[in-house]
């Protein structure tokens, strides 16, 4: 390992804004148009309230030059440049990322690698003093993408297109730094690869030490390191790479000042041979035997090796300083932070150990689109980033608090950073384990969630949702309370010390509105306003829950936070109620609006107990007059989970979005779990209830579709349309 005995300054913390403009056939799909940031000025001011010391930052050919290469637009540019220069954040220009150049060039197009100089040129003499560039994001990984895996264009599937498609843009590379520097001799090459590493079976090492020494192949031709001697020389030679153009880069190479390693939970991968218990669409060969390569964390005892290996490892074979230029989870909130902080506890010790690491990088921002399909098409997923753009405008979420705190190298302070993340844990194998064990990472959690209330649909939810993600939660029944009294649960608090309530009794909203006046009384108002009295001494965050009924459905369009309550009924009033005096007794509360909830878990559900009754070859009457939102419960507790962890207060409207009548939804469930819908019977109006409450979120559209809400529930039950598959 290279020597250096000098102090080095602090890990930097940098960030960066998912650009990708990739090409499918002839369309191309931009993620800063998906995500808006192309109309946002006011983002830039974002990056910068973080703290962060350097962006990485789109200046990208497919935007400047997008028709022909003489006509350049910089109006986005000359708006955003500066100023991020301005807030004092260093702005590191991404010129083609994922891409493969405007529609007039290609990454197999022999002059690609001049016009990507010629456009780096020109954004050199736009803003001369830039002094860090990337010119190619992650060059060999969009080789493969673009030239063997024929996902991105040119939808190449076979070597001698990946290696086309790699020499292009590493030549580009060269290139455009040798024009940058031209105009600004200081300028960084800062250079992104996607570093994981390939794990295998006995069998399978000769493809894994193959596909692990391509990995460096990037970094290899732009040290200079790739001469007749390299193990990949024969490799490169056979599929059409001619010797001058090899060598080539041993006259002209351009070492990079920082190696920036892009990693994910999914960069670890693992051959195996054994393909019995995979499915068959995982199944592939190499032409000399089949095997699936799938994520390492799903199936390898020992896990991922991890970000800070993968620094090591480059800082051995290179000796240059380093960086994680990517480090994004696509996952719920507590996930992300744990995500980030591991990262950084890893480039931290590698550091200490002697690697020359300057700086983790947030990634992204605002988060990811489509990302789930690979970028193949529209439709896919959105993944949050340190905003959530699911919102009218970006809204913080909990991880900003924890780039925050190492952008001024403090340790986080977030209790859900106690326990390691999902890909630590046994639920991180989704096929049987192969390997040698890896240590327990668990540790003792300190303070808890606490579920307060009936031990009912919506605690049943959240105490599965806990369980997955890791959170530490701790019950507190209904009837526990009650006998115990407010003193003697305020002491129990005291002991346990959660840092934060789910007070989830009476949020079903399948009760009848005209019986047991006293459990209202007690659900709906005592106990959370009681609750919320103990939250407030102790310190500790209170989740509440309302109801769709606090409005009388004179409306006709979805109700969101803005609008004024004017219950109908005596659960609607102590509803509005019992938020009022939780609010004005502890403001940061978050209080959530839903409607009836439906579940696969819970006995207790109505749903279930209806579909119980269908099951048994009975009629069930049902009402069909009132437009609710129906929610699944596993979904609720999901968002209200993530809302909680970015400290979110005051009254949220929570509901799978769509509209319907219970008795339609009832039919839709009981087709769906193979049983005789004509048995659901319409039943007349509850003249109680509002014959209006669909709900809908003026703060951020985070929940799910109705349509999603009834697959899951209808997948959780194993059931399958038109197979009598519902059991009890």
């Amino acid at each position: 390992m290279p020597k250096n005995r000098e102090p080095r300054a602090a890990l930097e913390l940098w960030a960066g804004v998912e650009c990708t403009v990739n090409r499918i056939q002839n369309s191309y799909f931009d993620q800063t148009e998906l995500s808006g940031h192309h109309v946002r000025e006011e983002d830039l001011e974002r990056i910068a309230s973080l703290g962060v010391s350097s962006v990485r930052y789109p200046a990208l050919w497919e935007h400047v030059s997008p028709n022909h290469p003489d006509e350049r637009d910089w109006s986005f540019l000359d708006r955003r440049v500066p100023k991020l220069k301005e807030l004092g954040v260093t702005p590191i220009a991404g010129l083609v990322h994922h891409g493969s150049g405007p529609s007039y060039t290609s990454l197999v197009d022999e002059s690609f690698p001049e016009g990507l100089a010629q456009h780096a040129r020109a954004v050199a003499e736009r803003f001369p003093w830039l002094d860090a560039y990337t010119p190619v994001n992650e060059p060999l990984t969009t080789a493969r993408f673009s030239g063997l895996y024929g996902i991105w264009y040119p939808h190449g599937r076979d070597d001698a297109t990946f290696i086309r498609c790699l020499l292009n843009q590493c030549k580009g590379t060269a290139l455009a730094m040798l024009e940058i520097r031209r105009v600004n001799s200081a300028a960084r090459l800062i250079q992104t690869e996607d570093l994981g590493k390939i794990h295998a079976t006995r069998k399978l090492r000769y493809q894994s030490e193959f596909e692990n020494e391509r990995r460096w192949l990037s970094w290899d031709l732009l040290c200079g390191k790739v001469d007749r001697h390299h193990r990949l020389w024969s490799y490169l030679r056979k599929f059409g790479a001619s010797e001058e153009e090899i060598l080539w880069f041993k006259d002209n190479g351009c070492s990079p000042d920082v190696l920036g390693l892009n990693y994910y939970v999914t960069s670890e991968r693992f051959l195996d041979d054994d393909v019995s218990q995979y499915p068959e669409h995982l199944i592939g060969s190499n032409g000399k035997q089949s095997y699936v390569d799938v994520e390492a964390v799903r199936v390898r005892r020992e896990g991922i090796a991890g970000a800070g290996a993968m620094l090591t490892e480059a800082w051995k074979r290179y000796g240059l300083p380093l960086a994680i230029t990517e480090a994004h989870l696509g996952c719920t909130r507590e996930e992300q932070q744990r995500w980030l902080l591991e990262v950084w506890k890893s480039a931290t010790a590698a550091k200490e150990q002697g690697a020359d690491v300057r700086a983790v990088t947030v990634w992204s921002i605002f988060g990811a689109h489509n990302w789930d399909c690979l970028l193949a098409h529209e439709g896919g997923c959105y993944e949050s980033g340190v905003f959530d753009l699911r919102a009218p405008e970006p809204r913080e979420t909990g991880l900003a608090r924890v780039v925050r705190s190492l952008a001024t190298n403090q340790v986080p302070d977030e209790p859900a950073l106690e326990q390691p993340g999902w890909w630590r844990r046994e639920i991180r194998f989704q096929y049987m384990p192969r390997g040698t064990a890896a240590p327990d990472l668990a540790r003792q959690p300190s303070r808890p969630i606490l579920i307060a209330g009936s031990s009912g649909t919506l605690s049943s939810a959240f105490a599965a949702q806990c369980e997955m993600r890791g959170l530490h939660w701790k019950f507190l029944g209904r009837q526990e309370m009650e006998v115990m009294g407010p003193e003697q649960v305020r002491e129990i608090m005291a002991d346990l010390q959660p840092w934060a309530v789910i007070h989830a009794s009476g949020s079903s909203q399948n009760e009848g509105t005209e019986i047991e006046p006293e459990r209202w009384e007690d659900d709906y108002l005592e106990s959370p306003v009681n609750l919320a009295d103990v939250c407030k001494d102790q310190g500790c965050r209170l989740i509440s829950f309302s109801s769709d009924q606090v409005f009388d459905g004179q409306k006709k369009t979805p109700y969101t936070e803005e609008d004024i309550p004017n219950p109908l009924n005596e659960v609607g009033k102590s509803k509005l109620l019992a938020e009022q005096r939780i609010l004005s007794i502890l403001p940061q509360a978050l209080v959530i609006r839903t409607s009836r909830l439906f579940d696969d878990r819970s006995r207790q559900n109505e749903m279930w107990q209806l579909l119980e009754e269908l099951r048994k070859g009975n009629r069930i009457f049902v009402s069909g007059a009132e437009q609710i939102s129906p929610t699944y419960a596993p979904h609720l507790a999901y968002a209200t989970l993530d809302l909680l962890i970015d400290a979110e207060t005051g009254i949220w409207h929570l509901a799978n979005k769509g509209s319907t009548t219970w008795f339609d939804l009832v039919q839709v469930c009981a087709e769906h779990c193979g049983l005789d819908p004509r048995r659901v019977i319409r039943s007349e109006a509850d003249s109680v209830r509002p014959s209006y409450s669909v709900l809908a979120s003026a703060k951020a559209d985070v929940m799910p579709t109705l349509e999603q809400g009834i697959a899951k529930f209808a997948q959780s039950l194993g059931s399958l349309r038109g197979r009598r598959a519902y059991a009890a």
